[in-house]
């Protein structure tokens, strides 16, 4: 993991998930970092609304170091065209970002979350086998979760990490997984 990634993951920590992400694998590393731009999106535009100029500008930042990190997981090398797209979106994202704070946009805002929704929703996906939901997954990520944190013997499903598509084989090495 490299230094930026470090600071995102870090930046994700402050606001109590630390002992989630001492025990989570890449892939839901990757989705933290998804759900806490997505979060602080939300917040800037409560902070833009409120005309809290500092609070927003600190939150825009904090979502540019997110995407940050997410470009720096990607694998140039092995990812193909998929990490190259990727790239020139997270790119794109940083800039309307930067726009957003500077012109108080939260169109832009709305922009940057849907398109942080949409690749989110996609990586979500990789590692759920066909007919499994979104909630079903999502319990799946917490009872493992609370199994690690617990160190206890309960029974819970096996780890979904093996992909199923080639398309999700193409996404895994893009993010160097």
């Amino acid at each position: 993991m490299n230094d930026k990634t470090k600071e995102a993951l870090n930046s994700y920590s402050e606001y109590g998930v630390k002992s989630e992400i001492d025990v989570a694998d890449p892939h839901r590393l990757v989705q933290m970092l998804f759900d806490g731009a997505l979060k602080r999106i939300n917040m800037a535009k409560v902070a833009m609304n409120a005309k809290e100029i500092e609070k927003k500008g600190n939150l825009i930042g904090e979502v540019i170091s997110i995407v940050g990190g997410l470009k720096d997981t990607l694998n140039m090398d092995e990812g193909g065209e998929v990490a190259e797209n990727l790239a020139a979106l997270y790119e794109y994202i940083e800039n309307r970002l930067t726009m957003a704070n500077a012109m108080n946009s939260i169109g832009i805002l709305d922009e940057v979350a849907e398109l942080l929704a949409s690749v989110k929703d996609g990586w979500d996906g990789i590692n759920r086998p066909a007919g499994v939901t979104e909630e079903v997954a999502e319990k799946l990520a917490v009872a493992e979760i609370i199994t690690e944190e617990k160190k206890a013997a309960e029974i819970i499903p096996p780890k979904l990490t093996k992909p199923l598509s080639s398309r999700s084989n193409r996404a895994l090495k893009a993010y160097g997984r």
